[in-house]
């Protein structure tokens, strides 16, 4: 099969070229990849795997042979799902579990970009309990993961603070229904009890320092890539602790189906929209990565198969 495969020596570290077709388990689907998204995460591996190896999270497409134990959709189904590796490539084997039928109504490219981020988006919010009434902070907002923790949260009926990098990425989380976008944290003047935090470094550290008594910092990503150090004595003496808690959107979940139609149903009814920034075929992946990579990226990158 076609797919993107490591090569250090690309300039993406990506390229297209032929892969071996997978062999799908008794409880896996087999699709045909029409769309797939690109994550922070798929840079982080680009970097580690073997050459030759095809990567990628999300995928969505026709499904091409059923899963033989009887479970998952039929063939000609349209699906979104995720897995760990493949994504990246013509045909794609996904458990049945980590499958969700996408409504006629709802792009096959939009689809690909919600199981790691919106899926992710959706886990922390819910890790942080109820929110309606409470004060939500967003950090990297106009990111793939921030942009839907927004909405999400102002769904849920949040008071919604997103933190912006600059003056121009600032639109795109005010267009999500954000209540407050700041420029940095330096703009934000009270306490907030949930923190989604994609940047880790010192906007974790001075996020921390915003949670109010009993508060929970989510920590979702780490695009900043430097360390966080907390200021001695800060996670000591509040009567009522404030958490820091790791948010996991991997492979293992056993909810990832119904989560899946669940967004899947808010962006059918027009309730949850889709930040696409870039979009494009496969082929340009060093397009897509230089994007992302150097954070000029508004929202998420879709690359169209075939």
């Amino acid at each position: 099969m076609r797919a993107l495969i490591v090569d250090p020596a690309a300039p993406a570290r990506l390229r297209l070229g032929e892969a071996p077709d997978p062999v799908p388990g008794p409880a896996q689907v087999l699709v045909e990849v029409r769309h797939t998204s690109l994550n922070a995460a798929e840079l982080f591996f680009a970097e580690r795997a073997d050459p030759g190896e095809v990567i990628g999270f999300d995928a969505a497409g026709i499904v091409v042979a059923a899963a033989a134990d009887g479970s998952g959709p039929s063939v000609g189904s349209r699906v979104v799902g995720f897995a760990e590796g493949g994504g990246f490539g013509a045909l794609r084997a996904m458990d049945a579990v980590d499958v969700a039928e996408v409504p006629e109504g709802v792009d096959l490219g939009e689809a690909a970009t919600l199981p790691v981020a919106a899926g992710t988006a959706l886990r922390a919010l819910e890790q942080a309990g109820p929110l309606l009434g409470r004060r939500v902070l967003v950090t990297g907002a106009s990111g793939g993961v921030g942009g839907f923790a927004v909405q999400l949260a102002a769904l849920a009926g949040a008071y919604v603070i997103a933190v912006a990098g600059s003056q121009a990425s600032a639109e795109g989380p005010a267009a999500l229904g954000a209540h407050e976008v700041v420029i940095g944290l330096g703009g934000v003047k009270e306490s907030v009890d949930v923190v989604i935090d994609t940047v880790g470094g010192d906007q974790l550290v001075a996020a921390y320092a915003l949670l109010a008594p009993g508060g929970t910092l989510q920590s979702v990503g780490w695009a900043s890539g430097r360390e966080a150090s907390l200021p001695v004595g800060s996670t000591l003496g509040s009567p009522v602790p404030k958490t820091v808690v790791s948010v996991y959107n991997g492979a293992g979940l056993t909810d990832r189906r119904a989560q899946l139609t669940r967004l899947l149903g808010l962006v059918e009814a027009g309730r949850l929209r889709v930040p696409v920034g870039w979009r494009g075929p496969w082929d340009r992946i060093a397009e897509a990565v230089d994007a992302l990579g150097n954070r000029r990226l508004r929202g998420k990158a879709v690359l169209d198969v075939g």
